[in-house]
């Protein structure tokens, strides 16, 4: 079912009172008390906390280095590890970015956005057409679909959290500015809000395996990519829209919305994913560093090929 969290409303503390939640509101106090600087200082906190996050996540540090190493082969060895560096200070801003994305003013978030093609989204909307906004997972994603919503309210597909109290808070967080918010197996909700016109903020690009996917090549190298963007388009009769943020160097950010994807869910998924995968690492070489390399992408592995893990 849909789920439309309230932005206001009396939060329900007592569920959240055990001792295991502790470190949660700890964390969560710290960074808002943090979402109070001024947006260059947090970003400047976020690059520090990344380098720490590098130090301490071995198993992270592991999976975002074969990544790197696999997509950029042609990188060398001391190229691929400014990447890595790189990458790191971006999830670490990424932190802060979500948490302004949660409780900046609808000003501050507007003052620090252009978005290229929005009359695409504006232009399907108008004609009744629903709209699947796909696109990938970057550090910077949180924020532009927050931004986004701005101009044109937009729901969001998520994947629910473990900890009911993150799940809790990100619900809310989100529910201030985005429109219907979907889990992401509900795939009968999804058809249905697309039939009725609504925009649907929609990252495709993690590994869950081979249900619904199909091996296509991601910088080469063989992937397991979910279809469902096709069969959203086609039961949702909708408009597919690829959709990319990126970070500038001067903490402002860019959201560039593409036209609308002519002749794509028509019987092919492999061909729709290729042409969707073929965008997003076009959007990606543009900033290779706010990707989410820290995701085993290359996960499921085809037949008889060993684990790159």
């Amino acid at each position: 079912m849909t789920t439309k969290p309230p932005s206001q409303g009396r939060f329900p503390w007592q569920r959240f009172i055990h001792p295991r939640f502790w470190p949660t509101w700890a964390g969560m106090g710290i960074l808002r008390l943090l979402s109070l600087l001024p947006f260059s200082v947090q970003l400047g906190i976020g690059r520090q906390l990344g380098r720490l996050a590098q130090r301490l996540l071995s198993r992270r540090v592991h999976i975002a280095r074969t990544n790197i190493r696999l997509c950029f082969p042609e990188l060398s060895p001391e190229q691929q590890k400014q990447l890595l560096r790189k990458h790191f200070e971006a999830i670490g801003m990424g932190i802060f970015e979500t948490a302004f994305s949660w409780w900046g003013s609808d000003e501050a978030l507007k003052s620090r956005v252009e978005i290229e093609g929005l009359e695409h989204i504006q232009h399907a909307k108008a004609d009744g057409s629903g709209v699947l906004v796909v696109t990938g997972h970057f550090s910077t994603t949180e924020l532009a679909g927050q931004m986004l919503c701005l101009f044109n309210r937009t729901g969001a597909m998520y994947r629910p959290m473990k900890n009911p109290l993150m799940d809790l808070l990100l619900l809310r967080g989100r529910g201030r500015r985005m429109g219907s918010i979907i889990p992401r197996d509900d795939i009968r909700t999804m058809t249905r809000c697309l039939r009725r016109g609504e925009a649907i903020y929609y990252a495709y690009d993690q590994n869950y395996g081979l249900d619904h996917a199909l091996f296509i090549p991601f910088f080469g190298i063989p992937a397991a990519t979910i279809t469902t963007t096709s069969r959203f388009a086609a039961m949702g009769k909708s408009v597919v829209l690829p959709c990319f943020p990126k970070r500038r160097a001067d903490g402002t950010y860019l959201i560039r919305v593409h036209p609308p994807l002519e002749g794509f869910a028509t019987g092919d998924d492999e061909q729709d994913t290729l042409r969707i995968n073929a965008l997003l690492e076009q959007a990606i070489l543009e900033a290779p560093e706010q990707y989410f390399w820290i995701h085993r992408r290359f996960k499921t592995r085809p037949e008889g090929e060993p684990g790159l893990y």
